[in-house]
């Protein structure tokens, strides 16, 4: 027989036991909806690059000429590469469809003629690319985003069918995703829009290029605490990469020169000193470097060289975010013998018959220009496309580049010409 008594000690234990279960759900349910509704990155949170030029206007002005910087601008005259001249300004699919690139009253234009007839019009809104390699355009329509049929190709100094865009029927419908914009701007707001539908844009929210800010953080707070103290030597609310350990300079590279990663997270969230895993699916799986496209990803190219994984290497051991320094191979290769000096690294075998030279280009031998086989193009009629020549990351030996090489600059050789 239970007693009142015992009757109220188990009830107070029941009553104990749900509540501490309650409490500890709770608990595990705020610490979850914490973890779900962390602070967004906000475009209120940036300062712009303008804004940064105020106290740093040497880098600034040396930045704003890097292909980092051009990578996404608005489609003026002066970021287009391609002609608008007739004669020039043409890319025939075949001999009953054009497409004419022209300037109107509203700016610069990709107009269809079917036997022609006008049959579509869609504007250059914005161009993606510095025109190192070649320029492809992105057009608006409501808030959403597309990529334009015609490309710009440099080393053909020609219009193009776009990468991978179908030569029939022509299409003017590939939509733009966040994705695409976060390694080729430093922030968009994005619309709230249904899981499957395509993404929309904020356009009075946008930052063009990878500016200073997509290595540094947003820098509004930073920009407010420096002019409300303009004695204070100490940098506050900002990010400076060169305290980085090696994994987060890597992973803040890797965001755009990884190759294709499937993100976990919404684009724009990952931030310099974040872990890239934390934000992507990343492949760890080895694979071959034949079998790594020399466009975009250059991390796993590199991470297979010889010379990253026996040093503590990163990409800024080799390249000066800062500045321009595209076609520099003297440079380029000076970087390299800071290692391969005869004391710390190996030198290389060509030494003894080249001479001196060889330490003015170590770059064509070792990282040689590659087709990319996704960054093609179709000139007009031309019936195979043109591949883009990138450089390798790679670091390794070329046996056909090392001959090449070693013929041209042999002092054997050129006393035999002459």
């Amino acid at each position: 027989m239970i007693t009142f008594s015992k009757y109220r000690k188990i009830l107070l234990i029941t009553a104990f036991t749900v509540t501490s279960i309650f409490l500890l759900t709770q608990c595990m349910q705020n610490k979850k909806e914490k973890t779900a509704q962390a602070p967004l990155v906000r475009f209120e949170a940036f300062a712009g690059s303008e804004t940064c030029a105020g106290c740093h206007r040497k880098i600034y002005e040396t930045h704003i000429h890097t292909a980092h910087y051009l990578t996404t601008r608005p489609a003026v005259q002066e970021f287009i590469k391609g002609s608008f001249d007739k004669g020039k300004n043409a890319y025939a699919y075949d001999s009953t469809f054009v497409i004419v690139m022209e300037k109107r009253d509203s700016g610069f234009y990709q107009v269809g003629y079917f036997h022609g007839a006008e049959r579509i019009a869609k504007r250059f809104d914005i161009v993606v690319g510095s025109g190192s390699k070649g320029q492809t355009f992105i057009t608006r329509f409501g808030n959403r985003l597309y990529q334009l049929p015609v490309s710009y190709f440099t080393a053909a100094n020609s219009w193009a069918n776009s990468p991978q865009f179908p030569r029939h029927p022509v299409v003017f419908n590939r939509g733009i995703t966040s994705r695409c914009l976060e390694c080729h701007s430093t922030f968009v707001t994005k619309f709230a829009t249904n899981r499957d539908a395509q993404e929309e844009f904020n356009f009075n929210q946008i930052i063009y290029g990878v500016d200073c800010e997509k290595c540094h953080g947003p820098a509004a707070k930073h920009v407010e605490f420096q002019s409300q103290n303009p004695t204070e030597t100490k940098a506050k609310y900002i990010i400076n990469p060169k305290n980085f350990s090696r994994q987060q300079m890597l992973d803040l590279c890797a965001l755009c020169h990884g190759g294709r990663l499937r993100k976990t997270k919404p684009s724009f969230q990952f931030q310099p000193g974040d872990t890239l895993s934390n934000f992507f699916d990343i492949d760890s799986s080895t694979v071959l470097p034949e079998n790594i496209d020399v466009h975009g990803n250059q991390f796993g190219l590199l991470r297979a060289s010889k010379c990253f994984r026996m040093s503590g290497m990163t990409c800024v051991s080799c390249h000066n975010p800062h500045e321009n320094e595209r076609g520099k191979i003297a440079l380029f290769s000076e970087r390299c013998m800071n290692c391969h000096n005869g004391q710390q690294a190996h030198m290389c075998k060509l030494t003894d018959s080249i001479g001196y030279a060889i330490s003015k280009n170590c770059i064509d031998c070792h990282m040689p220009l590659q087709a990319s086989h996704s960054i093609t193009e179709l000139l007009p009629g031309k019936q195979e496309p043109t591949a883009a020549m990138i450089r390798s990351h790679y670091i390794a030996i070329y046996p056909n580049e090392s001959k090449n090489f070693s013929s041209f600059n042999n002092p054997a050789n050129s006393k035999k010409t002459n």
